[in-house]
């Protein structure tokens, strides 16, 4: 695009242009070459984020043991006072998604009335499908369906011994089935349609405003039907400086959590020690794969590595379907559909919610992470969507990947409900990151799925650590999205570097707290974003 053949985002279609955004986001942009190595750069948002994150990597490091009580407090305050407000956010993108689903505006196609979609439907979803699998999928598939069966199941009788914070949900003491009811329909809450309305809710923005109206690919144009040209200054920098902290933070959030997963595979399969110490190994060494990934490209790095985690997660989920309570598997999708939608008002009501420490503990948590990962993912779903109606664009991003979700959470979380109903409680009685592995063992080749599961987590961690820096890249260079490579290398080596500092210096509840202190502010962003993106859709002709 020229410096003169931006479109004004508010102009349709055949009129005049009035806006120049290479030339305002060029103006603040440094371009360096050094020998091979070049810089491109938006000096305040990469400058201050940059050194905001040096800064913040060296204090965590020399106030270690001051900064675990620390971080442990902001999580708890946030979550415990502001849980409200997240769950009331998360309602409010869902409802905008469903009314965009059904209103006139999801006539408008992205990049234009005459686009064409850049990939067929079979690409496009399974490039959806593959942005719903993740290290979070790993470590939670059976850690947290067997959580809230203890709780569900324990109600008020206690028999497990569990939380009795379940009351809007009704009760389900002593009774099994009822208890996987309540406990596949909590953990689909937190996989489903709430969190791909957040990623939805930002993939549509950036989509909309980067193929229709011209505007570079990064949080802050967005804002533009409300800031105007006050977007190329501290109100825009301001925000991709939010967008680079959340990212960040989310991405290192998610890295800690396969740290912690891989390093209890290793003690489980091999007896390595899986401590802090052999996390912070992994973390240094995943990395260092990551920057050789990301020094190989985004085709020959991170697709490949892609293309190859997809089939083997698939192979692993067929296996567990197969070899595991294959019919409880395939009546479960639906009667936990059922149970999700049966519970949906009262799970997703931040007034009535009596159940305050599933609300804070995990409600609350996963909004706020979901909320930091949502440029990440939203950025991707963006680049693959141009062509799409918004109709078409929601009701797949909504349901293809939720879909995925749901059937994960089912294969992997009902048989480890099964197991423990049926007298195997090894893994409900372990450590959150090594139940998915004692939950396998009860399965045939626990060594060579266990294996195959470790496998998965590190490949995993290396394509979100080298995605993720491509994404942090190209907001911190004014969403340029080839910028040189060693920013992105720069932005990978800070994302091992925060998550190793966060466990050292608080480990998972260090993680946690960050990733709910930069999705607070991030929140307030994507709220407004709302407003932003229905005026941008109104000023678009539909197809």
């Amino acid at each position: 695009m020229g410096v003169h053949d931006a479109k004004d985002p508010m102009v349709p279609d055949g009129e005049v242009n009035a806006i120049d955004t290479d030339y305002q986001i060029g103006q603040d942009n440094i371009e360096l070459k050094i020998g091979p190595f070049g810089l491109d750069i938006h000096n305040r948002v990469f400058l201050i984020s940059a050194i905001s994150v040096v800064a913040f990597v060296i204090l965590t490091v020399v106030f270690q043991s001051q900064v675990e009580p620390l971080f442990t407090q902001i999580r708890n305050w946030l979550t415990g006072n502001l849980g409200w407000f997240f769950i009331s956010a998360a309602n409010i993108f869902v409802l905008l998604c469903l009314f965009l689903i059904v209103s006139p505006l999801g006539k408008v196609r992205l990049g234009g009335t005459e686009a064409k979609p850049d990939f067929s439907y079979l690409s496009w979803f399974s490039m959806l499908f593959a942005a719903g699998m993740g290290i979070g999928l790993m470590f939670f598939a059976v850690s947290e369906p067997l959580s809230h069966f203890s709780s569900s199941l324990g109600g008020v009788a206690g028999e497990v011994g569990a939380r009795t914070d379940w009351a809007p949900l009704g009760a389900a003491a002593g009774d099994p089935l009822a208890a996987e009811r309540l406990a596949m329909a909590a953990t689909i809450f937190h996989w489903g349609l709430h969190p791909w309305a957040i990623y939805a809710v930002i993939a549509l923005s950036l989509a909309l405003f980067s193929f229709n109206k011209g505007l570079p690919l990064t949080m802050r144009s967005v804002f533009y039907p409300l800031l105007g040209e006050r977007v190329w200054g501290w109100p825009g920098h301001f925000i991709d400086i939010l967008a680079v902290f959340a990212t960040l933070f989310g991405l290192a959030t998610s890295l800690g959590y396969g740290a912690s997963q891989a390093a209890a595979g290793l003690e489980y399969l091999f007896d390595i020690p899986g401590g802090v110490t052999t996390q912070v190994v992994l973390i240094f060494a995943i990395t260092i794969i990551a920057l050789i990934s990301v020094i190989a490209g985004l085709e020959a790095g991170v697709k490949r590595l892609s293309q190859v985690n997809m089939v083997m997660a698939v192979m692993l989920m067929l296996f567990v379907i197969l070899v595991g309570p294959t019919l409880a598997i395939f009546t479960g999708f639906f009667s936990n559909l059922a149970a999700y939608f049966q519970n949906l008002p009262a799970l997703s009501n931040p007034i009535a919610r009596e159940d305050s420490n599933f609300a804070s503990g995990w409600t609350a948590f996963y909004w706020a992470w979901w909320i930091s990962w949502s440029p990440f993912v939203g950025m991707f779903i963006a680049r693959v969507s141009r062509g799409r109606t918004v109709r078409e664009f929601m009701i797949s991003v909504l349901l293809i990947p939720s879909a995925a979700c749901v059937l994960w959470m089912t294969v992997f979380g009902s048989t480890a409900i099964s197991q423990f109903v049926s007298g195997y409680s090894a893994a409900a009685d372990a450590a959150l990151p090594l139940q998915l592995f004692l939950s396998l063992e009860a399965l045939p080749l626990v060594q060579i799925t266990s294996f195959i599961a470790i496998i998965l987590v590190v490949v995993f961690f290396i394509t979100s650590s080298d995605s993720g820096s491509l994404v942090i890249d190209t907001i911190a260079a004014g969403g340029k999205v080839n910028a040189p490579t060693p920013q992105r290398v720069f932005w990978c080596t800070f994302e091992g570097v925060i998550a190793i500092v966060l466990l050292l210096g608080g480990g998972l509840a260090a993680l946690q707290a960050m990733a709910v202190s930069t999705g607070f502010p991030f929140t307030i962003v994507l709220l407004v974003a709302c407003v932003a993106v229905l005026k941008g859709l109104a000023s678009e002709p539909r197809s």
